[in-house]
Protein backbone atom coordinates (compact mmCIF):
# COMPACT_ATOMS: atom_id res chain seq x y z
CA UNK A 1 0.00 0.00 0.00
CA UNK A 2 1.47 3.36 -1.00
CA UNK A 3 1.57 6.46 1.69
CA UNK A 4 -0.38 9.14 0.08
CA UNK A 5 0.85 12.48 1.16
CA UNK A 6 0.57 15.95 0.02
CA UNK A 7 2.38 19.19 -1.30
CA UNK A 8 4.79 20.45 1.14
CA UNK A 9 2.55 24.00 1.16
CA UNK A 10 -0.76 22.09 2.40
CA UNK A 11 0.99 19.46 4.81
CA UNK A 12 -1.24 20.57 7.31
CA UNK A 13 -3.91 18.75 6.02
CA UNK A 14 -2.38 15.34 6.30
CA UNK A 15 -4.43 13.92 9.53
CA UNK A 16 -7.06 14.22 6.58
CA UNK A 17 -6.10 11.84 3.67
CA UNK A 18 -6.63 8.62 5.40
CA UNK A 19 -10.52 9.58 5.43
CA UNK A 20 -11.53 11.94 3.32
CA UNK A 21 -8.39 11.53 0.34
CA UNK A 22 -10.97 9.30 -1.94
CA UNK A 23 -10.45 7.93 -5.42
CA UNK A 24 -13.94 8.60 -6.83
CA UNK A 25 -17.40 10.08 -6.45
CA UNK A 26 -19.19 6.80 -4.75
CA UNK A 27 -16.39 6.37 -2.47
CA UNK A 28 -16.51 10.19 -1.49
CA UNK A 29 -20.45 10.06 -1.76
CA UNK A 30 -20.61 6.95 1.17
CA UNK A 31 -17.74 8.52 3.35
CA UNK A 32 -20.34 11.97 4.02
CA UNK A 33 -23.33 9.70 4.49
CA UNK A 34 -21.42 7.62 6.65
CA UNK A 35 -19.48 9.98 8.76
CA UNK A 36 -20.71 11.70 12.05
CA UNK A 37 -21.05 15.77 11.48
CA UNK A 38 -18.64 16.12 14.02
CA UNK A 39 -15.78 14.73 11.73
CA UNK A 40 -17.21 16.75 8.80
CA UNK A 41 -17.35 19.70 10.66
CA UNK A 42 -13.29 19.55 11.57
CA UNK A 43 -12.28 18.68 7.80
CA UNK A 44 -14.30 21.36 6.45
CA UNK A 45 -12.95 23.62 8.80
CA UNK A 46 -9.78 22.79 8.05
CA UNK A 47 -10.52 22.82 4.25
CA UNK A 48 -12.34 25.71 3.69
CA UNK A 49 -9.44 28.23 4.92
CA UNK A 50 -7.04 26.32 2.45
CA UNK A 51 -9.42 26.01 -0.75
CA UNK A 52 -8.57 29.19 -2.30
CA UNK A 53 -4.95 28.15 -1.72
CA UNK A 54 -5.38 24.85 -2.88
CA UNK A 55 -7.23 25.86 -6.15
CA UNK A 56 -4.75 28.21 -7.41
CA UNK A 57 -2.03 25.92 -6.60
CA UNK A 58 -4.09 22.96 -8.98
CA UNK A 59 -5.11 25.32 -11.42
CA UNK A 60 -1.24 25.57 -12.51
CA UNK A 61 -0.87 21.75 -12.93
CA UNK A 62 -1.87 19.74 -15.97
CA UNK A 63 -4.83 17.48 -14.75
CA UNK A 64 -3.82 14.21 -16.70
CA UNK A 65 -2.49 10.95 -16.18
CA UNK A 66 1.04 12.75 -15.05
CA UNK A 67 -0.40 14.48 -12.28
CA UNK A 68 1.86 13.99 -9.30
CA UNK A 69 0.81 11.38 -6.37
CA UNK A 70 0.95 14.65 -3.77
CA UNK A 71 -1.21 16.71 -6.50
CA UNK A 72 -3.33 14.12 -7.38
CA UNK A 73 -3.82 13.96 -3.19
CA UNK A 74 -4.81 17.73 -2.92
CA UNK A 75 -7.47 17.10 -5.52
CA UNK A 76 -9.27 14.10 -3.90
CA UNK A 77 -9.17 16.35 -0.46
CA UNK A 78 -10.69 19.42 -2.66
CA UNK A 79 -13.27 16.66 -4.24
CA UNK A 80 -14.16 15.84 -0.76
CA UNK A 81 -14.82 19.22 0.30
CA UNK A 82 -17.31 19.89 -2.50
CA UNK A 83 -18.90 16.56 -1.54
CA UNK A 84 -19.70 17.54 2.29
CA UNK A 85 -20.09 21.04 2.07
CA UNK A 86 -23.75 20.71 1.37
CA UNK A 87 -23.88 18.50 4.80
CA UNK A 88 -22.11 21.52 6.69
CA UNK A 89 -24.16 24.88 4.95
CA UNK A 90 -27.52 23.50 3.85
CA UNK A 91 -28.72 20.66 6.22
CA UNK A 92 -26.59 20.50 8.91
CA UNK A 93 -26.51 16.75 8.92
CA UNK A 94 -24.52 13.77 6.46
CA UNK A 95 -27.57 12.57 4.22
CA UNK A 96 -30.02 14.64 2.22
CA UNK A 97 -33.05 16.16 3.46
CA UNK A 98 -35.76 14.33 1.26
CA UNK A 99 -32.45 12.98 -0.52
CA UNK A 100 -31.65 9.31 -1.89
CA UNK A 101 -30.22 6.32 -0.03
CA UNK A 102 -26.36 6.69 -1.37
CA UNK A 103 -26.27 2.60 -1.18
CA UNK A 104 -28.66 2.38 -4.07
CA UNK A 105 -27.26 5.09 -6.72
CA UNK A 106 -25.27 2.99 -9.21
CA UNK A 107 -22.61 5.44 -10.37
CA UNK A 108 -21.87 3.97 -14.12
CA UNK A 109 -19.00 6.03 -14.79
CA UNK A 110 -16.75 7.08 -11.92
CA UNK A 111 -14.97 10.37 -12.34
CA UNK A 112 -11.65 10.21 -10.52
Amino acid sequence: MTTQSLPSAFAELSPFITDWALDDTTARMKKRNRSSMDDIQQFYEAMLPRLEAALSYLKAIPYDRNMSAQDACLLKLCLSLAEITTAVEWYNQPGVVDGYDPDKILVTQDLP
